[in-house]
């Protein structure tokens, strides 16, 4: 997958990709230039066109360009974000960029502001909790300005996104084989492995995931669940060193093979956020060989690995233990996360 930061002056605004932009906005080609040393994530597919661009900015006071005006705060504007939609779920890898830049700087608010006739990006940012709270008015017409707040109260899922509810829930090690793991989680890809095996595709960029197992006990997952990735040994080295969380997860739903009334349907629910491909499921429902089917949003990506061997030894999980998928408590996984170094204001526990 080919998404990468650029210097604006770096990228050829006379690419057709641009064209829409220069329509809406008239003064979009002086604004360009004006950032020719500025940066920019850029997004092109496997066909080598540009098919995504999203520029970041941090700002620390109100914004008085807006009806009513934003109160004094440091939040992220989100200046441009267009997407060439192609069936991959690039907008969600962008949205979740959009809340790791959000969460690495601490701010406030986001906030963007969009036509209102560009429906399906309205609909993409009101999934995840942004809410028109102004109006802008400019001399290209009135858009909406969406903001995102990042510090209130938990609402669910989705809303409240990247945050991990733990009160009223379980948590749970969940184990993924490195080549599924990068495929699908790449925010959490190893510094030893190359960037070019994430390719484009729905299951890489979106925030929600498909996976499919056999492991007994995954079977008992409900939603809220918090799941620790863990991804298994390369083979690299010894296991204690090699495996490793890397990455916390929340389930949305857990479904049996057998739920679904037919492969097509099957295959509409997972083709989209699965690492496998068509003719990969179409076998596997055949063939029943993975009945076991969670749902999660894709949350945090620990910033730094914890071995096997720290967990054994410093936080005290069972070595004889099944860690293909074995709960933990609360205790176990707040202290995993911590050593991850995981802001723990991304962790609702009252308890």
């Amino acid at each position: 997958m080919n998404l990468e930061t650029k210097k604006f002056k770096d990228i050829d605004l006379g690419d057709p990709f641009f064209d829409s932009l220069k329509n809406d906005y008239k003064e979009f080609s002086d604004w360009f230039a004006r950032k020719a040393d500025e940066s920019a994530y850029t997004f092109r597919g496997n066909s080598g066109d540009l098919d995504g661009f999203l520029y970041l900015k941090i700002e620390d006071g109100p914004v008085t360009d807006v009806t009513p005006i934003l109160t004094d705060a440091l939040r992220i504007k989100v200046g441009t974000m267009k997407i060439n939609p192609h069936g991959t779920r690039l907008g969600e890898r962008f949205v979740k960029k959009i809340f790791d830049h959000a969460l690495h700087t601490n701010v406030k608010e986001i906030y963007v502001t969009v036509f209102s006739h560009h429906k399906a990006l309205v609909a993409l940012y009101e999934r995840y909790g942004f809410r028109q709270q102004a109006e802008k008015p400019s001399q290209n017409g009135t858009e909406l300005v969406l903001v995102r707040d990042m510090r209130r109260e938990y609402i669910d899922m989705l809303s409240s996104y990247p945050l991990v509810q733990l009160d009223g829930n379980r948590n749970f090690l969940l184990s993924i084989k490195p080549k599924w793991h990068t495929r699908l989680l790449p925010d959490s890809i190893l510094k030893t492995e190359g960037s070019d095996v994430v390719q484009d595709v729905s299951h890489t960029n979106s925030i929600h995931k498909v996976y499919l197992t056999a492991m007994s006990g995954v079977e008992n997952l409900r939603e809220g669940d918090a799941l620790l990735i863990y991804r298994t040994s390369d083979g690299q080295g010894p296991a204690r060193y090699r495996s490793v969380a890397t990455s916390i997860c929340v389930v949305e739903e857990y479904r049996h093979i057998n739920s679904f009334v037919s492969r097509d349907d099957f295959l509409n629910y997972c083709r989209p956020y699965s690492v496998f491909s068509e003719d990969e499921l179409s076998t596997f429902w055949n063939r029943k060989r993975y009945p076991y089917i969670i749902r999660f949003t894709y949350n945090i990506a620990l910033k730094r690995r914890v071995t096997r061997s720290e967990m054994l030894d410093d936080v005290g999980l069972d070595e004889d233990a099944y860690w293909g998928f074995m709960p933990l408590s609360n205790e176990q996984f707040l202290n995993i996360i911590r050593r991850g170094q995981v802001d723990e204001g991304l962790i609702i526990n009252k308890a």
